[in-house]
């Protein structure tokens, strides 16, 4: 299984103000924008983290999953939730061709934590020896501002550390703060044999 972000959450999407506002950071002096481009790698970093902790996409945007073959046949899981919707499915053979695989013959069954692709019908289809599946599909609560609040507060929490301690050469465990924030979105993972 391999996920790729095909889209990368543009900088005028991220809460560069809000951050500045948490820091207070001073203003109205002539290099006002200078700390820019360090307070949004610090936002992305942030988010990152916290993506990775809690198996979310905080703001929407594209993902590809590329799988040799169905973890079950009935439904297959999707790694990152909320899924606003599955794209497209596509069946390659082992010679690259691809083939779209008809809206008819899968539904999307959301969830916050685990959504999946299910079967209409018995079934999802056999993929061949050396060949693969391709899912698009759009993933994230929206934009910021629709980010649920505990998660907004857990990033800019997250990001200041980043900021406080951008001189320090070790690196430091996730705030106890941050933690406690996630603690509820984070999605107990439980892989075994296939089905």
């Amino acid at each position: 299984m391999m996920l790729t972000e095909q889209v990368a959450v543009p900088d005028a999407a991220l809460p560069v103000q809000a951050l500045k506002d948490h820091l207070r950071l001073g203003s109205g002096f002539a290099d006002d924008g200078m700390q820019d481009a360090l307070i949004l790698g610090y936002l992305r970093s942030a988010m990152a983290a916290i993506e990775g902790r809690i198996g979310k996409a905080l703001i929407m945007r594209r993902f590809a999953l590329e799988l040799i073959g169905w973890r079950d046949r009935s439904a297959q899981a999707l790694p990152v939730a909320p899924v606003a919707q599955v794209v497209s499915v596509t069946l390659m053979d082992s010679a690259g061709a691809a083939v779209p695989l008809a809206a008819a013959r899968w539904r999307l069954e959301p969830d916050l934590h685990r959504p999946r692709l299910v079967a209409v019908g018995p079934m999802l289809p056999h993929v061949s020896p050396g060949g693969r599946i391709e899912v698009l599909f759009d993933a994230g609560f929206g934009g910021w501002d629709t980010v649920p609040a505990d998660l907004r507060q857990a990033v800019l929490l997250l990001a200041a550390q980043y900021h406080e301690l951008r001189h320090e050469s070790a690196v430091a465990a996730m705030p106890f703060g941050v933690m406690a924030l996630i603690e509820r979105w984070r999605t107990v993972r439980m892989l075994g044999a296939r089905a």
